[in-house]
């Protein structure tokens, strides 16, 4: 490790430089310290530079992941949005109730085994994000909060790893990669989803990290961590976690031409361990619902993969464009970094070619860069061809991006960065600024241009966002880049979030503005609090032609399932209906008449308008 110290470097009796004329007496009285002394524990113990290095890491780490999602930081100021995060947090409700009933071990296991949604089998994903949202709701409470935990601890899991692996392996870079990893846009935002993304990218990137360090160091003990991760991540989405590590491993053997590393990357403890952690839940959900296999296997693995069933089709080169938004603000540097280790791997794949006895690397990690550079490709290349097509499925392509750019950057500190790299990044840190802070006045009027003075605003504190980074990076060096655009961030988040509450220190009202305007117009909490003065719990509430999310946001926050009138018709009994102004489809219910019409004459008010998404709130009376 050459950034240890001669204390340390003594301990393990390392050769320590010497110049002329400097005693050795201290190293050699150094040298005949036990390991298991006092003294020898004092030495092992972190120096004061190692403890501030991981303070800052844990600090960002924390911060980027958790303020504005729980009460205590920063307040969880967006509710659930999207259909699935209701949806996923709806099912570990009902799953934690189900639980709560049974009264023998036997019935709470079995409770564990079958999702629901509102009260039929949901057999769509495997049951890890449930188990882990419900367990969460049992020491929290049911919350649309609660329910983004488990994605934010598994987030702070896999950096805390890409923190220490890179230590361990890649010395020098590891702080910049674990705070890259953190700090872009696409571990931002998949960290605070109530979602199975991050349960099936975080385990996985340990795995691979693992076996990577296996690799390296021969130790079973790494080799563990690739059968057990990808099990964990197996039951979070299914087959495909295990199916794209098994072709990133193949792939890294082929280029090395080291086909014996898949033969002894075979172990039959892990293969052992794996099936204990997957079968188990597979068989009992197969034996509870004779339809699973059909269901899991053929419609939402296959022919999500092979056809359009589920209307996410998009071009080929969607996940191009997906992998440059979700490594902002970083994806100038990002991809010269995947660049350069692109430019690495094939050196040394010619290298190779003309000296075939090369097997093993010079020093530890050489092969590093053709280990990420294949990780981060084959994720995207494999769901490139997939019909259906969601961001969260190139989740896994990330880490090794961020990784291959906090070590770039390691690399750049003596000769610094190029001109084009550095004003490319503040030119991209600027456009995330300007984006930040129009982001309201689009949110509130559509795509209308902005009056002067927000854009005059925004412009302002674009230019400034890029002028910072160019400053400090050429007063103080590339060292000095991850402070300066993390210093960016902070300032996004507390912008978007206000700032505070923080541990109990009240929040500043009115840096609260964005985010409620967020909140009423993409998540269905703030309506649902509106109706819940309306109308008690147990009554009904109906939907016509709203979003999905609308739908499934509505019935998350009221705990009950909501009647949508294209499914079941109108209800009998009275009921609440929320409806669009207009239709899609040419439905117009903002006019009486077409109401009037479509309700075949039943009495009806409007009680309730909520612009913000294009709603109206009507009570309709019984038939």
């Amino acid at each position: 490790m050459a950034g240890s110290e001669p204390l340390r470097d003594a301990v393990t009796a390392e050769p320590l430089e010497h110049r002329p004329g400097e005693s050795l007496d201290v190293e050699i009285q150094l040298d005949r310290v036990a390991p298991d002394s006092p003294e020898g524990r004092r030495l092992r113990l972190p120096t004061w530079a190692e403890t501030c290095e991981a303070a800052v890491f844990v600090v960002f780490s924390a911060f980027f992941i958790l303020y504005g999602v729980v009460p205590l930081l920063g307040g969880d100021g967006l509710g659930l949005v999207g259909a699935d995060e209701p949806r996923y947090a709806q099912i570990a409700h009902e799953m934690l109730v189900r639980f709560d009933a049974a009264h023998t071990l036997e019935n709470r296991l079995s409770a564990c085994v079958t999702p629901y949604l509102y009260g039929h089998p949901w057999l769509e994903k495997p049951a890890l994000y449930y188990w882990r949202a419900m367990f969460v709701f049992q020491e929290f409470g049911v919350h649309d909060w609660s329910a983004r935990l488990p994605s934010a601890s598994f987030a702070f899991i896999m950096v805390a790893l890409i923190y220490l692996h890179m230590r361990r392996f890649r010395p020098g870079g590891h702080l910049d990669a674990a705070l890259i990893t953190v700090a872009c846009a696409g571990i931002i935002g998949f960290s605070r989803g109530a979602s199975t993304d991050m349960q099936m990218a975080a385990p996985l990137s340990i795995g691979l990290l693992g076996w990577y360090a296996w690799y390296e160091t021969g130790s079973k003990f790494w080799l563990f961590d690739i059968y057990f991760f990808t099990g964990v991540a197996t039951l979070a989405k299914g087959p495909v976690a295990p199916l794209l590590a098994m072709i990133i491993v193949f792939a890294f053997a082929f280029l090395r031409k080291e086909w014996s590393i898949v033969q002894r990357s075979i172990w039959w403890p892990g293969i052992a361990l794996y099936f204990a952690i997957t079968l188990p839940w597979f068989i009992a959900v197969q034996h509870q619902n004779p339809t699973f296999f059909r269901e899991f296997f053929l419609e939402h693995n296959l022919e999500r993969f092979a056809t359009n069933r589920y209307e996410h089709e998009q071009p080929f080169w969607y996940y191009l464009v997906v992998v440059l938004l979700a490594v902002m603000p970083w994806t100038v540097i990002a991809m010269r970094a995947f660049i350069d280790g692109v430019q690495t791997s094939v050196a040394e794949w010619r290298l190779r070619r003309l000296n075939p006895k090369r097997r093993v690397p010079n020093r530890i990690g050489d092969a590093f860069p053709e280990f990420l550079v294949l990780w981060a490709i084959i994720p995207i290349v494999f769901f490139s061809f997939s019909h259906s097509k969601l961001p969260g499925y190139i989740l896994p392509s990330i880490p090794p991006i961020t990784i291959l750019t906090g070590d770039y950057l390691f690399r750049r500190r003596q000769p610094g960065l190029n001109r084009w790299e550095l004003v490319g990044h503040a030119g991209v840190c600027g456009l995330m600024t300007t984006f930040a802070f129009l982001l309201p006045w689009f949110v509130g009027h559509g795509p209308v241009m902005p009056p002067g003075r927000a854009l005059t605003v925004a412009l302002l504190a674009s230019a400034g966002a890029a002028l910072l980074i160019v400053v400090v990076v050429k007063g103080y060096g590339v060292a000095r880049l991850r402070l300066a655009t993390i210093g960016v961030l902070v300032v996004l988040m507390f912008f978007l979030y206000g700032v505070g509450p923080f541990f109990g220190i009240p929040a500043i009202a009115a840096s609260k503005r964005a985010i409620h305007l967020l909140d009423k117009s993409y998540s269905a909490r703030a309506l649902a609090d509106r109706l819940a003065l309306l109308a008690p719990q147990d009554e009904t509430v109906a939907v016509f032609r709203v979003r999905r999310d609308v739908e499934y946001g509505l019935a998350f926050y009221r705990n009950r399932e909501v009647v949508n009138y294209e499914d079941t018709g109108v209800p009998d009994e009275e009921h609440l209906l929320v409806a669009r102004m207009t239709g899609r489809r040419g439905m117009d219910l903002h006019t009486s008449a077409a109401l009037q019409e479509y309700l075949e004459g039943r009495h009806y008010e409007e009680i309730l308008s909520w612009p913000e998404q294009g709603l109206e709130v009507y009570l309709v009376g019984a038939r």
